[in-house]
C-alpha cells in the first residue's frame, strides 16, 4: 500500500468512527429519555418479569436501557443463566448496557456452601463485559476501566457520553458492597476500593473538563449520600463496619466541586426519605446531588437542559424539587 493510500485508509476509518458515535448522539441542546429496569428479581424464573420491563421501557423509545442485575439472589450462580439472561437483554432494541447487583456474583456460593464470589464475578466480565460496546441489537460505544492497564479486570465499570451528559455504572453491590467481617477475607472489597476510587475521580475530572451538564453514575447499593445528609440528631451506632463509607465520602467531596447536576441511581431504598415516601419512583434532590432508587420493573427519566432540575421522572410530579 502507497502512503497516500495508507493516509486515505487512515482518514476513511477516522470518519466512519466518528459517523458510528454521532449515530447515538442526542440533537444539539435537545432533551433525551433513558430507561432504568430496576431489579424485578424477587423469585427465581423471573425471565418473564424482565421481559415485560424491557417491553415497558422500550415504549418510551429511550436512548438506552440500564438493566441493575440479571439474576435473583435464590437462582443458580451458573454459566447457563448468564448465557440466556444475557441473550435475551441482547435482542433488546434499545442500547443495553447491565449495571451487576450483589444478586449476580456477591451471594453465589460453591457445591460446598463456601463463597464464590470472585469466581463469578470473573466469569460476569468473561461473558458480558469483553467488549467496548453495550448489548442489544443497536450498540453504544463504552470506555471501560479494564481499558487502563491497573484495573484491567474491572471491565464492569464502563462509562459513555449522550447529550452532554456523562454515564456510568460502577460496581456497588448492595450487601453491605461485599464487605465481609471475616478476618483476611476482603482481598476483594479492598482491591475493588481502589479501583472504584480511581473511576470516581476519572468520571468527575471528565464531567468537569467537558464542561457537561450532569453526570449519572448507576449501581446496586446505595451509598446513603441523603442518609448522612438526614434529619436525625441521633448518631448511628454500627455493629459492622459500613462498607460504603469510602464512596460515599468520595463522592460527596467531589460532588460538592463540580458545576453540574450529579444524579445516583441504585435499586435500594433506604428509608421514607430517600423515596420521598411514594411507591412511584422519585428523586430525592439534596443541592446538586440526586438519589433515584428504581427498586424493580423500571422507571423513564428524561434529560431536559432547558430545566434547572436536568433529570425528572415521567409523570412531573414525581420528583422533590432540588
Amino acid at each position: 500500500m502507497t502512503r497516500a493510500a495508507s493516509r486515505l485508509a487512515v482518514t476513511l476509518s477516522l470518519a466512519l468512527a466518528v459517523v458510528a458515535a454521532g449515530a447515538h448522539a442526542a440533537p444539539n441542546g435537545g432533551g433525551f429519555q433513558f430507561a432504568v429496569i430496576g431489579h424485578p428479581f424477587k423469585n427465581g424464573a423471573d425471565e418473564a418479569t424482565l421481559k415485560r420491563a424491557i417491553a415497558a421501557a422500550m415504549q418510551a423509545n429511550p436512548a438506552f436501557i440500564v438493566a441493575t442485575g440479571i439474576k435473583a439472589v435464590n437462582e443458580p450462580c451458573s454459566d447457563k443463566l448468564y448465557a440466556a439472561r444475557h441473550a435475551l437483554l441482547d435482542v433488546a432494541a434499545a442500547p443495553v448496557i447491565v449495571s451487576l447487583a450483589g444478586s449476580d456474583w456477591s451471594a453465589c456460593l460453591n457445591s460446598a456452601g463456601r463463597s464464590n464470589a470472585i469466581e463469578r464475578l470473573n466469569r460476569l466480565r468473561e461473558l458480558y463485559y469483553g467488549e467496548p460496546e453495550s448489548l442489544g441489537a443497536k450498540r453504544l460505544p463504552l470506555t471501560r476501566l479494564s481499558s487502563t492497564a491497573k484495573f484491567r479486570s474491572y471491565a464492569e465499570n464502563a462509562h459513555w457520553e449522550y447529550g452532554k451528559v456523562l454515564f456510568a455504572t460502577i460496581n456497588l453491590p448492595a450487601n453491605n458492597n461485599h464487605f465481609r467481617p471475616e478476618a483476611g477475607r476482603n482481598s476483594e472489597y479492598e482491591d475493588r476500593l481502589v479501583a472504584n476510587r480511581a473511576w470516581l475521580h476519572r468520571l468527575f475530572t471528565l464531567a468537569a473538563r467537558q464542561k457537561l451538564h450532569g453526570l449519572v453514575l448507576f449501581s446496586d447499593g446505595a451509598v446513603g449520600l441523603q442518609e448522612e445528609e438526614g434529619f436525625s440528631l441521633l448518631p448511628r451506632f454500627e455493629s459492622k463496619q459500613d462498607g460504603f463509607a469510602e464512596p460515599r465520602r468520595q463522592i460527596k467531596t467531589l460532588a460538592g466541586k463540580f458545576k453540574g447536576k450529579v444524579l445516583l441511581v441504585d435499586t435500594q431504598v433506604l428509608s421514607p426519605a430517600a423515596g420521598s415516601g411514594k411507591s412511584e419512583p422519585a428523586i430525592d434532590w439534596r443541592g446538586n446531588v440526586g438519589h433515584l432508587s428504581v427498586a424493580a420493573e423500571s422507571a423513564e427519566v428524561r434529560v431536559n437542559p432547558d430545566t434547572a432540575a436536568l433529570f425528572t421522572i415521567k409523570g412531573g410530579g414525581a420528583e422533590t424539587t432540588p
